[in-house]
């Protein structure tokens, strides 16, 4: 069962590993991440960042909507995090049970403009999560568990 779908640049940290998991009952990670699942280091410093008693499962896009789609992560309380808005997009085209994303990081970088204290847009990201929205996908603007949501469709206007 998918708790949450959340897009972090930063991948695993704090917030993530305790704050998202306890609240929400995960006992399953999975980041979906091509360049990720290829380095080994990164793969090595997010193993140390999981929370004791939570399975971190680190895989390829590819392979994650394949284990998704194939109901194989149904017996998992689970948290997706991906680390950007392209990869949430190719995400829910392909994984038709999700619904919903919780945007709660994406870096600044020249030509991106922000919308909220941790959130940098570029247009094509714009675009997007416009399209995600078309889709009947619902995207909220939340950094922790405690934070009122914010719909993305109001911030990027």
């Amino acid at each position: 069962m998918i708790k949450l779908v959340r897009i972090d640049h930063r991948l695993l940290h704090g917030q993530v590993a305790f704050a998202w998991t306890k609240s929400l009952g995960t006992n399953c990670i999975l980041i979906a991440n091509d360049e990720v699942a290829k380095d080994n280091l990164r793969m090595s410093a997010l193993r140390m960042a999981a929370p004791s008693g939570v399975k971190l499962v680190i895989k390829n896009m590819e392979d994650s909507i394949t284990a998704l789609n194939s109901g194989v992560t149904d017996k998992y309380h689970l948290m997706i995090i991906l680390e950007s808005i392209k990869d949430a997009d190719e995400l829910t085209k392909q994984v038709p049970s999700i619904k919903n994303v919780n945007l709660g990081g994406v870096k600044t970088e020249e030509g991106k403009k922000q919308i909220s204290m941790a959130v940098f847009v570029s247009p094509e990201e714009i675009q997007r999560l416009q399209d995600m929205n078309q889709r009947g996908i619902a995207v909220e603007v939340k950094m922790v568990p405690e934070d009122k949501g914010q719909d993305v469709m109001d911030l990027i206007k």
